[in-house]
C-alpha cells in the first residue's frame, strides 16, 4: 500500500501530526544535547524520553546505544543525528501490508474508542483508490451501532459490506464473507471485530473463532491481524496489545490519534517492547491521514530534522 502523497508530503503531514510530541520533546533534547555528554545529561535525556512514552526499558536501551555513538559525536547536531539513527534502528524496517495473493484478509482488532471503525473506512478508501476490490465485513455484531457505523464508511468509500442482524454469530458473518469474497472476486476483505474490554476471555475466544473460520474458508490467503491502538493511551495501549497478542497471531499495529498526544514516543516502545511492527499511523481526520509507517521518516519528524 503506497502513499499517494509521496515521501515529502507524508513527512510534512507527520511533522504536523507530531507537533505536540515534538514540542514536549525537542526543546528539552536540544537543551540537553547542547550541554555535551556528561553523566547528568544522559540521565536527564533518559527521563525526557520516558516522559515521551518510550517506556523505561526502551529509553534505557536507547541511551546505552547513544553513549557508545556519542564518543565520536562532538556537536549537538551530531548527537541529534545519532539519536535519530538509534530510533530508526529500534523501529526496524518498514513492514508493508501483505495483500497478495487475493483475496487477502485484514482482521481489524482493538478496543472500543481506539479509532478502529474510522481506520477501516480510511483503509477501504485507500485500497479502493489503488484499484483493489474491497469488501467490508461487519463481524462486530454485539452493537447495532457498530454495523450502522461501518455501513456509513462503506458508503463513503464506495465499497460493499457483508453483514448480518445485530446479535448474530460473528463467525457466521465471517463464513459468509469468505464465500462472498470468492464469488465476487474481491481483492481484500477488511473485517471489523468486537471491541469490548480486552480482559474478557469470551471476547478473545470469539475473535479466535472468527480467525479460524477465515483461514479455513480461504486457505492460502494472507491474513493481516492488525491491532488498532489509540496513541493517547500510551503505555495502557501496550498492555492491551499484550492481551491481544497472547490470544491471536497479531501481525502489526495501527497507531491512531498521534496528533492528539504529547507521547508519540510510544511508537518506539511498541516496536521495542512488543516486537510488533507499526504498519500504519493515523494523525488526523482526512482520508489521507492514515499512512504506511516508515521508521526513518518518523524519527526525523519526531525531531524535525532531515538527516538524509
Amino acid at each position: 500500500m503506497d502513499s499517494p502523497a509521496g515521501p515529502a508530503g507524508w513527512l510534512g503531514g507527520l511533522r504536523a501530526g507530531l507537533t505536540r510530541t515534538r514540542q514536549a520533546l525537542t526543546a528539552r533534547v536540544d537543551d540537553l544535547l547542547g550541554r555535551g555528554t556528561g553523566e547528568q545529561v544522559y540521565e536527564d535525556l533518559e527521563e525526557t524520553l520516558i516522559q515521551a512514552d518510550l517506556s523505561v526499558q526502551t529509553a534505557a536501551a536507547v541511551i546505552a546505544r547513544l553513549r557508545e555513538r556519542a564518543r565520536g559525536a562532538r556537536t549537538p547536531e551530531a548527537l541529534r543525528r545519532a539519536l535519530v539513527e538509534i530510533l530508526t534502528d529500534t523501529l526496524g524496517r518498514p513492514a508493508p501490508l501483505v495483500l497478495v495473493p487475493s483475496p487477502a484478509v485484514i482482521l481489524v482488532l482493538g478496543t472500543n474508542g481506539s479509532g478502529k471503525t474510522t481506520t477501516i473506512g480510511k483503509l477501504a478508501a485507500r485500497l479502493k483508490g489503488e484499484g483493489r476490490k474491497v469488501l467490508l465485513v461487519a463481524a462486530d455484531t454485539f452493537r447495532a451501532a457498530a454495523i450502522e457505523q461501518l455501513g456509513v464508511w462503506a458508503a463513503r468509500a464506495g465499497v460493499e459490506m457483508i453483514h448480518h442482524q445485530p446479535g448474530a454469530d460473528p463467525a457466521a458473518v465471517a463464513f459468509d464473507a469468505a464465500q462472498a469474497a470468492r464469488a465476487r472476486h474481491a481483492d481484500v476483505l477488511i473485517v471489523d471485530t468486537a471491541g469490548r474490554l480486552h480482559t474478557k476471555a469470551n471476547l478473545m475466544e470469539e475473535l479466535k473463532k472468527v480467525d479460524r473460520v477465515l483461514r479455513r474458508e480461504l486457505p492460502g490467503a494472507p491474513v493481516e491481524a492488525l491491532l488498532v491502538l489509540d496513541a493517547t493511551t500510551g503505555q495502557n495501549g501496550i498492555a492491551q496489545a499484550r492481551q491481544f497478542k497472547a490470544a491471536l497471531p497479531v501481525t502489526g499495529i495501527v497507531l491512531t490519534k498521534l496528533d492528539g498526544t504529547a507521547r508519540g514516543g510510544v511508537v518506539v516502545a511498541i516496536a521495542d517492547d512488543l516486537g510488533l511492527p507499526v504498519k500504519l499511523v493515523g494523525f488526523g481526520e482526512g482520508p489521507d491521514d492514515l499512512q504506511p509507517f516508515d521508521p526513518r521518516t518518523f524519527a526525523e519528524a519526531l525531531f524535525a530534522a532531515d538527516t538524509r
